[in-house]
């Protein structure tokens, strides 16, 4: 599987000159918890719902305040098409739960943790249905003699 199969939402962008309060008010809108920050076309950070509480309101920062000053930078990212067991071993290896995938130089998405653990919920539901199907409708009929 490819790594851009496993992303659930498109990622949304935002420009590093845009300003936390609309940091916030985007991922308020769209339930996402993290934006890639572009400068034109080209990711140079990402900013979290994390990033706004602990870089920006805990450190009283005004909410006209760039959201560039409170990014993550640089990005790690891993483009679309690498097999998937490649982001599990990025996400092993680094302390993030966001990934950045990219096509041609281009952001296409964000990849996170929890996608993999919903996909990796709804894997194991398919592998053990057989396993519920022979528990909840086994047989019962014995193919051992009765004994005395």
């Amino acid at each position: 599987m490819r790594t851009i199969d496993a992303v659930r939402r498109s990622g949304i962008g935002i420009r590093p000159e845009q300003t936390i309060r609309e940091a916030a008010e985007i991922m308020e809108e769209t339930g996402l918890g993290s934006l890639a920050v572009l400068d034109d076309s080209k990711l140079i950070g990402i900013v979290t719902d994390r990033d706004l509480v602990r870089r920006a309101l805990a450190r009283a920062m005004p909410l006209d305040g760039r959201v560039d000053a409170v990014m993550s930078s640089p990005v790690v990212t891993i483009h679309a098409d690498t097999d998937l067991h490649e982001a599990f071993a990025m996400f092993r290896t680094h302390d993030f739960r966001r990934l950045a995938v990219v096509r041609d130089d281009q952001f296409v998405g964000m990849l996170t943790v929890d996608d993999l653990l919903v996909d990796l919920a709804s894997d194991l539901v398919d592998l053990s249905r057989p396993i519920s199907t022979e528990i909840h409708h086994a047989h019962h009929d014995s193919t051992y003699p009765d004994m005395p």
